[in-house]
């Protein structure tokens, strides 16, 4: 619904729900931070449409309105508002300037007005194209004691039981789900992007690396070598995923609880962004392939992030002392060159450059990462906000400093992504935690090896001369592959960035605590240094796929994921050795075999 009664003269509107959203982008990747989606006026320097819905007053009187929103450069700077609003009744501007307060997200009173019964227009009018947000709107004739709006409890549906459920669609969940399903069980596909393909998606586009179809089990990459990239062709590959016949795909579907008994998953509930219903789904065995380990940890399932300290698994690549830092995130930018020439704005809010700090480029790169030092969770919103105030910054520096601005009057800024390319957070433990020395084959090859990788040790530090310019908020990285020296690697070395294959165990792909719950992706049972191998989307498909002929051999043969280890390993090696079947041409084009 797109407005709720609370009380007879009450209403409360999702900003995210409005009929015409205009220029205004439903915002849903933090949901679990912010408490609901939210609308981003983001235009790169030019104010966005507005966006606009129709709702109708029950009576006529005096209104109070409150807008749940953000001064969301409060974390740096709770003087300065760059993205910045105005709330619209009928064309009539409602109270003052939003988006300067408050200082974390929550509700600010927009002021009063006259409204009449009926129907009337509701607008959100954008004054600067830089990020302002919207998440909810309350009219009411009763100030709320303590001033906070209470937001309507969403209605539940029980939608499903099924063989096996995947939450999430990226490489991983995607090869889990087609391969479950190719192998005759129910399946259920959940993703919470609008699109499949997590990194590899049309949304962030991350190219596929990582052999795959590698002997002995040269069956393992089938999903992923048939639907080639989803980046790059994606309305066929989603064709190919849709038309699997045990299969139902759901896209825009957050999952926010689990519900366990006896260390099992019952059911989960997910939230339908379209309309923000709750829908609830049980199975018999479910997989974690979110990245961030979301099912896992909404499930209790044992965890760790961060970087272990060298003793815990005997590593010379980890610290000496354990510390929370990781993988950045990257937030794709791009400018283009124009017919004439172009305007920006001074952004005296953002990360202030000089002529030293300045980056000359017309777009991002993989080295371009933050966030290095924050939780790639529960900071994820302030990562990618820090990431505007960089980009900005930058190119208000380059269009407008005399050094510079010649040289880029003819460039503008077309395109800003909001959707953050994560390479880290939780890991979620299994009975076997791989680790360096399984990588470098100190450790002999377990019993129960199936999926291979071709990918190096690549760690990614702060880049030392960023760290001196802006230290504790870096945004570029250096790496280091296995025991070199940091900095860039020479592909056309031998060995220089690819290591020897090595195996991973499917011990690593099943929770030790959840007795339901697989894992796939580089949220599986990995140290740190072993997940900076094993983290590329090659290697995560092969996971998928394992993970997807597992849950059919659980379901067929009555096991546990960890009872098919201890009881029927042959079982697994054998329909890893058949594999599942193939239904399309090989279309992926990069393949290290």
């Amino acid at each position: 619904m797109l407005a709720i009664s609370l009380l007879a003269a009450s209403i409360f509107l999702e900003a995210e729900f409005f009929q015409n959203p205009g220029g205004w982008t439903v915002e849903s990747q933090f949901y679990d931070q912010v408490g609901s989606q939210y609308l981003l006026a983001q235009g790169n320097g030019v104010p966005v449409e507005d966006a606009t819905t129709c709702v109708k007053f029950p009576s006529s009187g005096t209104y109070h309105a409150y807008v749940r929103t953000y001064n969301w450069n409060a974390p740096w700077d709770a003087d300065t508002a760059p993205g910045t609003f105005l709330l619209k009744v009928n064309e009539s501007v409602i109270g003052n300037v939003l988006g300067t307060a408050p200082d974390k997200w929550g509700w600010h009173y927009a002021g009063s007005f006259r409204a009449e019964r009926g129907e009337a227009e509701v607008a959100l009018h954008d004054l600067t194209g830089f990020c302002g947000r919207c998440d909810a709107i309350c009219f009411t004739k009763r100030v709320p004691a303590n001033a906070e709006p209470s937001r309507p409890k969403a209605k539940k549906s029980h939608c499903g039981r099924y063989d096996f459920v995947v939450v999430g669609g990226g490489a991983a969940g995607i090869s889990a789900a087609v391969s479950a399903a190719r192998l005759g069980q129910k399946t259920l596909l959940l993703q919470d992007r609008p699109v499949l393909g997590g990194n590899n998606s049309p949304e962030i586009g991350v190219t596929i690396t990582g052999g795959v179809k590698l002997e002995p089990y040269d069956h393992l990459g089938t999903v992923i070598d048939e639907l080639g990239s989803l980046w790059l062709s994606y309305e066929r590959a989603d064709s190919i995923i849709r038309s699997e016949t045990n299969l139902d795909v759901l896209t825009g579907r957050r999952v926010i609880a689990a519900t366990t008994r006896r260390g099992r998953i019952r059911k989960i509930t997910a939230v339908n962004l379209a309309d923000g219903s709750l829908e609830i789904y049980s199975s018999k065995l479910f997989a974690d392939c979110t990245g961030d380990g979301n099912l896992g940890y909404l499930a209790g399932a044992d965890f760790t992030c961060g970087r272990e300290s060298s003793d815990v698994y005997g590593e010379n690549l980890a610290p000496e002392y354990s510390e929370p830092l990781s993988y950045g995130s990257t937030l794709k930018w791009k400018a283009a060159a124009l017919d004439s020439v172009s305007s920006f704005p001074k952004t005296p809010w953002a990360v202030q450059f000089n002529s030293a700090t300045a980056q000359r480029a017309t777009g991002s790169q993989w080295f371009w990462e933050a966030g290095m030092n924050k939780d790639q969770i529960a900071d994820a919103e302030y990562i990618r906000d820090y990431w505007y105030r960089v980009i900005y910054g930058n190119w208000s520096y380059l269009k407008n400093s005399p050094e510079t601005r010649n040289a880029y009057a003819n460039y503008g800024l077309n395109q800003v992504s909001n959707i953050l390319g994560k390479r880290e957070s939780r890991r979620l433990l299994g009975d076997y935690v791989i680790c360096q020395n399984d990588v470098e084959g100190l450790i002999p090859q377990q019993e129960d090896a199936f999926v291979i990788c071709t990918y190096s040790i690549d760690q990614h530090f702060p880049r030392p001369d960023n760290s001196a310019d802006f230290p504790g908020n870096e945004f570029l990285v250096i790496q280091k592959h296995n025991h070199n020296e940091f900095g860039p690697v020479d592909p056309k070395i031998p060995g220089e960035n690819i290591n020897q294959p090595f195996f991973i165990p499917y011990r690593c792909l099943y929770s030790r605590n959840i007795d339901n719950l697989f894992m796939a992706g580089r949220d599986i049972s990995a140290s740190r240094i072993a997940m900076c191998a094993l983290r590329v989307q090659g290697t995560t498909a092969m996971m998928g796929e394992l993970v997807g002929i597992a849950a059919s051999c659980c379901n067929k043969y009555g096991y546990s994921p960890r009872e098919l280890y201890e009881e029927g390993l042959d079982t697994l090696k054998n329909a890893v050795t058949c594999g599942i079947p193939v239904k399309n041409e090989s279309r992926l084009t990069i393949n290290l075999r």
